[in-house]
């Protein structure tokens, strides 16, 4: 006879649909620091790219956000980057590499990431999936189902969010 454990149950999980150099990206930080010590590891929350064309090095923030989780500092990253968004946009790719410096992450793999683009397909593949379910602007939010659209105001997406995460983890007992 062998016994087995149940299989806990999924974490909910919130689709983070962001760019890092969006100004709008870095005010909803606390909002996501906030679900994080509200939940912990109850709700997994997933960095989606969605860079928008206005921003000129936002392409290769995804990029270097996805080596940063390669190399295992990915939202330590996005949160260094967005909270110095005005260095992207004077300094550019050196910034996102000083970045990953200061965070003890091989700077240099970063640089080679940057060049020979290890990354595009994940960031173009997050890309293509929010155009097609409607995303339009960053942040924008995906969880149960429902799409939250942070991009024109973010006023009352936390509480909606936690309503949505509060019931799918009631569903779940």
């Amino acid at each position: 006879m062998s016994e087995s454990s149940p299989v806990p149950p999924a974490a909910p999980v919130l689709d983070v649909w962001c760019e890092l150099q969006c100004p709008d990206c870095r005010s909803a930080l606390d909002d996501l620091r906030a679900l994080r010590a509200r939940y912990g590891d109850r709700l997994e929350l997933r960095l989606r790219h969605f860079p928008l064309e206005k921003h000129k090095h936002s392409f290769a923030g995804a990029q270097a956000a996805e080596e940063a989780l390669e190399q295992g500092k990915g939202w330590e990253f996005v949160e260094a980057v967005l909270g110095r968004v005005e260095e992207l946009d004077r300094k550019g790719e050196p910034f996102l590499v000083e970045v990953a410096g200061e965070l003890g992450l091989d700077a240099e793999e970063f640089d080679t990431a940057l060049i020979d683009g290890r990354h595009i397909l994940i960031v173009d593949a997050d890309q293509a999936e929010g155009k097609a379910i409607g995303v339009t602007g960053t942040p924008t939010y995906v969880i149960g189902g429902e799409r939250l659209d942070g991009s024109k105001t973010q006023e009352g997406l936390r509480e909606r969010i936690e309503e949505i995460v509060d019931r799918l983890l009631a569903e779940q007992v």
